[in-house]
């Protein structure tokens, strides 16, 4: 099976995972602080928290804005993560559509903040590729409204030369074993805002105020630390083979754009066609992972709020994703495009 997801690790990370159980310190130990510090300047932003998952970092993140009986904007094609928080947190989701590159449309975006006077906005960098930051931030600064990254699918992606995750007010990672850094469980969140990064410590470190333990272990924060090292050098491959997908494959399908001025990082490399069923069968009957991501927006997943929907409603029966991992060999990538060329 080619597989659509394949982290892969080596003797470096075994020797190093075997040597914190040998030392007994497998917690709140030098890991933890190495990588936290690492991936803020890597990110360049002033501080990481490092937490449990990437919708645990959502969560915090939310209730340290303090979003309870408010509007929160999202966009509809995401994880279900990216919605369902805002629930727990007690804010009230709106869902606008998304653009070409399948992230927030910046033009319903303002037509949504002025009809619901939202606290927060959640702009999703999906795939691995940018949302349109500039426009974006330009509505939050003039109506004065927080800048919540998801950032889950995009760690190296970059818009203008700043990194995902340092551009809004605070951002939140993913370390899920998909992601291009994987821990196989962990998240983050990011930012150089005192006050929001005052207030997320007040959640997640116990003292004055009710908090969680949310915490990764020293095996978590290792793995993250190497997969740190890697990163630039794996996306590049991963880059690398979506050129080759774009060269390759036919012009029946809708390829994946990059936004102008963005980094995009090709967590996944994600395809439209009307007949994607039928690709998807047949790429599975030659043994190749190819899988739907998403199957729903997120308005009509959670019964939200929400604008018109008609680019989102129409891409979800057009998508899927196929293998961009960068451990495929040649021969993978080749196959992979002659089953779907043959397949139209």
């Amino acid at each position: 099976m080619i597989k659509i997801i394949e982290p892969k690790f080596t003797e470096q990370e075994a020797k190093i995972l075997s040597d914190i159980v040998l030392s007994g310190h497998i917690t709140r130990g030098p890991w933890t602080k190495k990588f936290s510090e690492a991936f803020a300047e890597f990110l360049g932003v002033k501080t990481i928290y490092t937490v449990c998952s990437g919708t645990t970092a959502l969560y915090v993140i939310l209730k340290a804005l303090n979003v309870e009986a408010k509007h929160v904007i999202v966009p509809a094609l995401s994880f279900m993560a990216t919605i369902d928080t805002v629930i727990l947190a007690g804010g009230i989701p709106v869902v606008v559509d998304v653009d070409e590159y399948y992230t927030m449309d910046p033009n319903q975006l303002e037509e949504a903040v002025k009809k619901y006077n939202p606290i927060c906005i959640i702009p999703v960098h999906l795939y691995g590729g940018m949302s349109d930051m500039d426009a974006i931030m330009d509505i939050a600064n003039r109506y004065n409204i927080y800048v919540l990254e998801d950032a889950a699918q995009a760690h190296g992606a970059s818009f203008k030369g700043k990194m995902a995750g340092a551009i809004g007010h605070v951002g939140a990672f993913s370390f899920y074993a998909s992601k291009n850094v994987p821990m196989g469980e962990g998240g983050a969140i990011s930012s150089s805002d005192e006050s929001i990064l005052k207030a997320v410590n007040a959640l997640i470190d116990f003292g004055d105020s009710p908090a969680l333990n949310v915490r990764i272990t020293e095996f978590q924060a290792a793995l993250g630390f190497l997969g740190l090292q890697k990163l630039d050098q794996l996306n590049a491959i991963r880059i690398k083979n979506a050129e080759y997908y774009n060269k390759h494959l036919s012009d029946e399908l809708i390829k994946p754009k990059q936004r102008e001025n963005s980094h995009h990082v090709y967590h996944l490399y994600t395809l439209r066609h009307k007949n994607r069923d039928h690709i998807i069968e047949s790429l599975k009957k030659e043994n190749i992972d190819a899988r739907v991501y998403y199957t729903y927006t997120l308005a009509g997943l959670r019964n939200a709020l929400h604008l018109p929907l008609d680019n989102a409603n129409r891409y979800i029966n057009e998508f899927f994703s196929i293998p961009v991992h960068p451990y495929l060999a040649k021969e993978e990538l080749e196959k992979i495009v002659s089953v779907i060329n043959s397949s139209l």
